[in-house]
């Protein structure tokens, strides 16, 4: 469906003042300027990139990447108020072709009248590719500047030849503080609970901003439902411990995310999986995601966990794992809880070595003993004449000349010739491993030994 301004609302100056507070909390407190945007540090400061273009009003077509409630539309909102173009904006949901065929029209014309149309798509994942092909042509030679707002990778649901005439800017959850700083604003604010007296507790808005996990909405949301649903009297309103209890829930108030119990947990995944226990571990998951924590920061361990203690016993690991944390990147929560259960299952019951994290270990320390160690000539490239006569490359034997694609050829520095980093273990395909270094060590032995006896003739 296209409109003429998602913000029409704000905009409004005659806007009556009881017909403002019948719009939720969270859109009453939208930000309208960049000083008041909170959270996106990375991305949101005074001489930022990002901040000179909408000052500047030299906003190119953008893509926001970031899941919900982190401000992407608010920072739409924010220029639609600061630019000088036609704003018009467009919901992935609904939008036909028809309707895109007719603002691209549109836009042209005022092209042509020197005017430019600055296109915000809420939810643009939501595009099929006819749809997105249709912004194409008109991005092309400027008639519109395209913002797009998606909580997906935008580099598997925008067309990529969309996608590559697009700044993408990511936009990350917001971090608890600013979640605070929001939930006080509203507290303050004429636009919010200004005009009332609320009794609520730090620890109360600390609670609330966990349960939000980076969402600035819900927060909002959040706190507007325990305010509503808190005794008011003539002194104001009181929030008391059982509403909260009800809204939030228990698992807030019992995990913290950034706390020991995150670590302390976090440790109880990880030795129970080590260990095998896949109870134990579907049992520690369930605590660490009910608990509010976030899954991509779980898959993300597990990633480590694949290589950590288990490696090449079962290559697979690492596999499912990586599945797994783009599963959670794709669905979020509550869908991609059983993509994380699929994951740990089958950690804990892999067959377990660490046998490339020592082998990491021991050549770092290697390498920090022989960081002056030249690189031997015989592996360095030699693309000039001077390098040629100073013994670049020579020596250097080229695997695939040779019958069995190896030779006897040494490629560690003087002092650490055989040296031995990685020790694979006898458990699962690790042990085929072992079998097959131990062959290509027998093979190079072979090999050394012929090419000995052939230089003695």
């Amino acid at each position: 469906m296209r409109q003429e301004s998602l913000f029409e609302n704000e905009a409004a100056p005659a806007e009556k003042e009881d017909a403002l507070m019948l719009r939720p909390l969270a859109d009453r407190m939208r930000p309208e300027t960049l000083q008041e945007y909170a959270g996106q540090s990375h991305l949101i400061y005074p001489g930022s990139l990002l901040w000179k273009m909408i000052e500047n009003d030299s906003i190119p077509s953008m893509i926001f990447w970031g899941p919900p409630g982190v401000g992407k539309t608010t920072l739409a909102s924010i220029i639609a108020k600061q630019t000088n173009s036609w704003f018009v904006t467009f919901s992935g949901a609904a939008s036909s072709i028809k309707e895109i065929k007719e603002l691209m029209k549109e836009a042209e014309e005022r092209r042509k009248a020197g005017q430019r149309t600055l296109v915000f798509v809420d939810e643009i994942h939501r595009f099929n590719k006819a749809q997105q092909d249709a912004f194409l042509p008109y991005v092309e030679k400027g008639s519109i500047v395209l913002i797009g707002a998606t909580t997906e990778n935008p580099s598997f649901e925008v067309n990529s030849a969309l996608l590559s005439r697009c700044k993408t800017f990511v936009l990350k959850p917001l971090q608890d503080e600013d979640i605070e700083k929001l939930l006080r604003q509203a507290l303050n604010s004429p636009k919010g609970f200004g005009t009332r007296k609320v009794f609520i507790s730090d620890a109360v808005l600390h609670n609330i901003a966990l349960f939000a996990h980076g969402d600035g909405r819900l927060a909002l949301n959040t706190l507007e439902m325990i305010v509503s649903s808190s005794p008011d009297d003539l002194d104001g309103v009181h929030v008391d411990e059982d509403t909260v209890k009800q809204v939030l829930g228990q698992r807030t108030l019992l995990y913290d995310k950034k706390g020991d119990r995150h670590f302390d947990m976090i440790s109880a995944l990880h030795k129970s999986m080590r260990n095998s226990d896949v109870q134990a571990c579907i049992y520690w998951l369930a605590r660490m995601l009910e608990g509010g924590e976030d899954p991509l920061y779980i898959a993300r361990r597990m990633v480590r966990m694949a290589s950590e203690d288990i490696g090449m016993a079962d290559s697979r690991a690492l596999e499912i794992t990586v599945a797994a944390y783009q599963a959670c990147m794709y669905l979020g929560m509550p869908e991609c809880s059983v993509h994380l259960t699929h994951a740990i299952t089958y950690l804990a019951l892999a067959p377990k070595s660490n046998a490339l994290e020592t082998a990491y270990f021991a050549a770092r320390d290697a390498a920090r003993e022989t960081m002056e160690e030249p690189v031997p000539l015989h592996l360095c490239n030699a693309p000039t004449k001077l390098m040629k006569d100073l013994g670049y490359s020579h020596g250097y034997e080229y695997s695939h000349d040779y019958e069995m694609h190896m030779t006897d050829m040494e490629c560690l520095p003087k002092r650490l010739l055989k040296s031995k980093f990685y020790q694979p273990s006898n458990f699962g395909s690790e042990a085929k491993v072992q079998k097959r270094m131990e062959a290509i060590d027998q093979t190079k032995a072979v090999i050394r030994k012929n090419k000995n006896k052939h230089e003695k003739n």
